[in-house]
């Protein structure tokens, strides 16, 4: 039986960063392991295939989870800027947009997945490509998808959540954790679409706006869509964040965010267009018949535009989700995000009770949380 001092189980951004932190710290007796046909699927595909890998705002703020105080001391230790010091060293230029968020100036987030393979190969890493670990036993050995078996001295557990099965993140991985004592939390979609019940207001589908929605004491501005099945856009993936575990629950929506109430009124009382025809050149011509419709008067459109209610159903299911709500909780693991149940064994990433906002938060997680455990790794050497 092969043996290697660390086994990584997982080829995405946590799973990268964790190998290239090992290897440019001079730790060799490495094997990553992934059970794609390649690694970095899902890195390849973030932020719309853009590569949105962090965002210049960063905080626990921005985090959800059952122990925030590992979360930030995770990130204190490895920061946006770190992110981007990282991604600078293997040759990429980084840009911010409006809203904090860093992309390569490429816009392709292959290139980030290109950038770590490039640098890997370079620095001779042993990357097991379209093998599964389907059994993880104490002591460290390894039980992979065709019968062989492996064993290490560290293991380090990279293997994603539920979310985007496409990707090979199917939740499957989640039964090595519970294999040696793990317990998960309730498991959420989160940045996804919401189901809603449109109603009438199909006949406003496929219009894109820009809005608020606001649920609660909680604001997002963004995109926004109806869609046959609910509510889609930017600013629905952001809200669902707050909405993954909430179940059935009101949203409003503001049109017109930059507008005042009392402005949009003095403007609509002002014109000389049918009734019908008053948010012309203010509104796109449907949503803006719309409100007139349903608003019965000038003053109840102009209401339903600053606050347009939708009944919330729920999200659509991990199919969809860009990540997951919930995971191994963070009191069975230690700052260093080592288990509290088996001594020797990390887990990075989503497989953890963390999630974040939309916006490269993250991907910040995953390659956070990936690189100090590699460096806790190399202090034990």
């Amino acid at each position: 039986m092969k043996r290697y001092r660390i086994a990584i189980i997982g080829g995405g951004a946590a799973g990268l960063v964790c190998a290239l932190t090992l290897l440019r710290g001079g730790e060799r007796d490495v094997v990553l392991l992934e059970k794609n046909d390649r690694i970095g699927k899902k890195l390849s595909q973030t932020g719309n295939g853009q590569g949105n890998l962090t965002n210049v705002d960063m905080g626990v703020r921005h985090y959800f989870s059952s122990d925030l105080s590992i979360v930030s001391k995770v990130l204190e230790q490895f920061s946006e800027k770190d992110t981007e010091a990282l991604f600078s060293s293997l040759g990429a230029l980084t840009v911010a947009d409006e809203r904090g968020r860093v992309y390569p100036s490429s816009r392709q987030a292959s290139s980030l997945t290109d950038l770590l393979r490039f640098e890997l190969e370079r620095l001779g890493a042993r990357l097991e490509i379209g093998r599964e670990v389907v059994r993880l036993e104490r002591g460290f050995v390894l039980t992979l998808s065709d019968g062989e078996r492996l064993g290490a001295d560290f293991v380090v557990q990279c293997t994603g959540g539920k979310a985007a099965k496409q990707f090979g993140t199917d939740g499957s991985a989640y039964a090595l954790a519970k294999g040696l004592g793990h317990s998960l939390t309730p498991l959420f979609p989160a940045l996804v679409q919401c189901r809603a019940d449109v109603g009438a207001l199909r006949s406003l589908k496929g219009i894109r706006s820009d809005v608020v929605l606001r649920c609660g004491d909680v604001a997002v501005r963004g995109d926004f869509m109806i869609a046959d099945y609910g509510i889609t856009g930017d600013a629905v993936f952001r809200l669902s964040s707050y909405l993954a575990d909430r179940g059935e629950t009101t949203v409003y929506v503001e049109f017109l965010p930059d507008v005042s109430e009392e402005t949009l009124l003095s403007l609509l009382k002002g014109k000389r267009a049918p009734q019908g025809e008053l948010f012309c050149g203010v509104l796109n011509n449907q949503i803006g018949r719309y409100l007139c419709k349903a608003g019965g008067s000038i003053e109840g459109a102009v209401r339903l535009c600053k606050r347009f209610p939708v009944r919330v159903l729920g999200t659509l299911d991990f199919s969809h989700a860009q990540v997951t709500r919930g995971g191994v909780p963070m009191n069975e693991v230690t700052e260093k995000l080592e288990s509290r149940k088996c001594g020797g064994y990390f887990l990075c990433g989503e497989i953890l009770d963390v999630d974040g906002e939309c916006g490269g938060y993250n991907l910040q997680w995953a390659f956070a949380s990936g690189a100090i455990v590699a460096k806790e790794l190399l202090c034990r050497r």
